[in-house]
This record gives C-alpha cells, structure tokens and sequence, in this order.
C-alpha cells in the first residue's frame, strides 16, 4: 500500500480555484431513487464547525454500545456500534470505516445516523492498538499520518474489516452487510470489495481510486485493471474540486466497473466535504451524497 499523506488533508487538497463540471455516470443496474431531498437538507444546520449531533446517544431509536473485537489477526480492537431497537435476524447492517482523524465525532454520529435509519452499524477503531490521541475538534492532521502509516504497515485492515462485519451478523445472523468509509476509509473501502464478496454492497466518500499507485504517477493501461475482480455494487460521492483526488481518475475508474455502480462528482465540493464538523464540509453535497448511501444500501441490503 502506498501512503500519500495528502490524500488525508482537505486544507490541501481543496482549491477554490479548481472546477469542473458536476456530472453522473451511472452504470449497469445502478437506478435508484434519491431521499427526500428537503429532508436530507434539513440537517444541514451548523455544518462545518463543531455541533451538537445529528442524532443523540440517548436517542430512542437506538442502542449505543462500544463492542470489543477480537480480529483473527492482531490484538483486539474497540469499535463504536449502534443497533435500531428493533432488530431481526435479518436487520442489514453497514461497517462504518474512519477518516484520517479516526472514530471521532462525525463518525460516531454517522454510525448513530445509520442505525436511526435502520442498519446495524459498526466503525471498527482501526488505529486503537497504536494508542492515538482523540480525534474530536483536530482540524490538522499530520499528527494522525503517523497513525495511518503504522496502521498499513502493521497489515491488521482486512481482518479488522472483516471482524466489524462479522460482529454485524452476530447480532442478525441472516444480515446483508454493507460497507461505507470516509477519505482514508473510502480507500479502504474499494481494496475491501477486490477479490471479496464479503459486503453485499459498498458506498466510497472522496477515497483513493488508484490503489497501489500514486495518485500523481501516469495512468496507463493497466491502471485501473483490478476493477475486473470487482463484484460489489459500489456507489462513489466525491469532490470536483479535489486536488488529491482527480475527477478525471474517479470516471475512468468507475467507467471499468462491470459491476452496478454509480458515482456522483459535486462541483461545488472538494475533499472530506461530507465531514460536518470541519470547514471543509458543503452541506448540499453533504446531504445529497448521504440521501443517495442510505437509498443505495437499502436497495442492495434490503
């Protein structure tokens, strides 16, 4: 795996003075129906500096809890879950994986924001057997590239991924099980789907595309070869105005998949736009992108 700290920084890799124009690309059997759209606009309010959360801990709907995991490589792990009150042996589920500041608020919240919407999720602490600082209110994050270095080369990701997963379905044994994730964990999230059919479906937030290589070498013929050993129906979110990220690199990638895909690039946006609680967060594709993941998986989880 190659490391590109500027993947992980959306000061850097957002410029104003980048646009080019939004456009969908939807692929075969990618048809879907988008949110309620004033819905998905209503929490909005705040975004882009620390706010209270969009739903409570001590909401109603759910239940909170802090699962321990035991992956079958490495130590164990924490990981933050939040389970509908309501549940069913078929209940679906999505693994929820961190952006480079790690299980912080917005992730907790989104975890919670799943659940509030029916999955079981579960953001598994990818970085806990490194002993980071918290992640909540950082706005820099070079003090958390060190994390992400160790944590690659330590090898734990898959079987980290993989026991979020099954701890989903131990909670509802006949579940389909999704996977979502943030910039560094939108990464993770397209290298979980090659060569696997663990996840019935996969929604990728502004991830590297480019998987093995850096995002500033030449593309050539061979770039983009591994989206032949994909399977997974994958939804892409990402920013037009992303300099760490290229449009160019998201279209050509998902213009490979065989598999339904869809993938939206927002004009206005630029890298880690869904991330509420930072100032790089643009609250109409924040919105719109979070409407289209959760009609995504529940049309491929059920």
């Amino acid at each position: 795996m190659i490391i590109d700290p500027s993947l992980n920084d959306p000061q850097n890799s957002t410029k104003p003075e980048v646009s080019r124009r939004t456009f969908v690309s939807l692929g075969a059997g990618a048809a879907f129906v988008i949110g309620n759209a004033a819905s998905a606009n209503a929490q909005t309010d705040g975004f882009g500096k620390v706010h209270p959360p969009i739903v409570a801990e001590d909401d109603p709907a759910i239940v909170v809890s802090r699962p321990k995991l035991q992956p079958k490589a490495g130590s164990p792990i924490g990981s933050y879950a939040a389970t509908p009150r309501s549940m069913t042996r078929t209940t679906p589920g999505v693994v929820v994986i961190q952006h480079i500041w790690g299980v912080d608020t917005s992730i907790r919240d989104c975890v919670r924001r799943l659940a509030k919407a029916g999955f079981i999720a579960i953001a598994p602490a990818l970085f806990d057997r490194l002993n980071p600082p918290s992640g909540d209110g950082q706005t820099d994050y070079k003090p958390f590239v060190e994390y992400a270095t160790k944590m690659y080369a330590e090898g734990f990701v898959p079987s980290d991924t993989i026991a979020a997963h099954d701890w989903i379905q131990a909670q509802a044994r006949d579940a389909a099980v999704g996977i979502t994730g943030f910039c560094m964990g939108g990464g993770i999230v397209l290298q979980s789907i090659v060569d696997s059919k663990g996840f019935a479906a996969a929604s990728m937030f502004y991830g590297n595309v480019r998987p093995g290589t850096k995002t500033t070498a030449p593309t050539t013929a061979s770039t983009f070869d591994f989206t032949s050993r994909i399977t997974t129906p994958l939804l892409g979110s990402f920013g037009a105005r992303d300099t760490s990220i290229k449009a160019e690199d998201v279209s050509a990638m998902f213009a490979r998949l065989s598999a339904p895909h869809a993938v939206k690039i927002y004009d206005e946006a630029g890298h880690a736009f869904f991330d509420d609680q930072r100032d790089s967060c643009v609250p109409g594709p924040a919105a719109d992108a979070w409407a289209r993941t959760l009609a995504w998986f529940h049309q491929y989880l059920g």
